[in-house]
C-alpha cells in the first residue's frame, strides 16, 4: 500500500501556496514582518533531509537554491536564512527567509522575535505574483 503526500495542517494554515517545483510545494509564510518561503518536499513520511534518497536530496538542494535566488531577487534581501528545523512540525519542510539589517529581529532568529502580522490581500497577491514569476524564470 503506497502512502500519498498530504500537507501538514499547521503548514497549510500558516502558509499560502506560491508554486510547485518538481519536488517541492513552495509556500509563503503569512507573516509580513519577514518575506519567508517554506519548501515542502512532496514525499510522504519524510521528516529529515537524510530520509530522502540521494537523488531526491540533491533535487531538494537545487530547489532551495532556486527559491533562495527568487526570494533574493524579489525582495533585495541582504541575507538569506535557510533552515530545516521541524521541532514543532515534523513533516520535512525548509524555511528560506529574507533578512535585512534593519528588520525587527536582526541579527537574531525570526522565531518569536515579533508578533506575526498577516499580509494584507494586495501585498500578498503582489508578492506571490512576483515570486511565482521569479520561480518560473529559473
Amino acid at each position: 500500500m503506497s502512502v500519498t503526500f498530504s500537507l501538514n495542517s499547521s503548514l497549510a494554515a500558516d502558509t499560502i501556496p506560491v508554486a510547485m517545483l518538481d519536488l517541492c510545494e513552495v509556500r509563503l509564510m503569512n507573516d509580513a514582518n519577514f518575506p519567508w518561503l517554506v519548501l515542502v518536499p512532496r514525499k510522504p513520511d519524510a521528516i529529515e533531509i537524510v530520509d530522502l534518497e540521494s537523488e531526491t536530496r540533491h533535487r531538494l538542494m537545487d530547489e532551495i537554491a532556486v527559491a533562495s535566488a527568487a526570494l533574493r531577487s524579489v525582495t533585495g534581501a541582504e541575507k538569506l536564512n535557510v533552515a530545516a528545523l521541524g521541532n514543532q512540525v515534523a513533516q520535512l519542510h525548509v524555511h528560506v527567509i529574507a533578512r535585512f539589517r534593519d528588520d525587527e529581529a536582526w541579527p537574531g532568529p525570526v522565531w518569536g522575535a515579533v508578533v506575526r502580522k498577516a499580509y494584507d490581500k494586495d501585498a500578498r497577491v503582489e508578492l506571490i505574483e512576483k515570486l511565482s514569476d521569479a520561480l518560473r524564470g529559473r
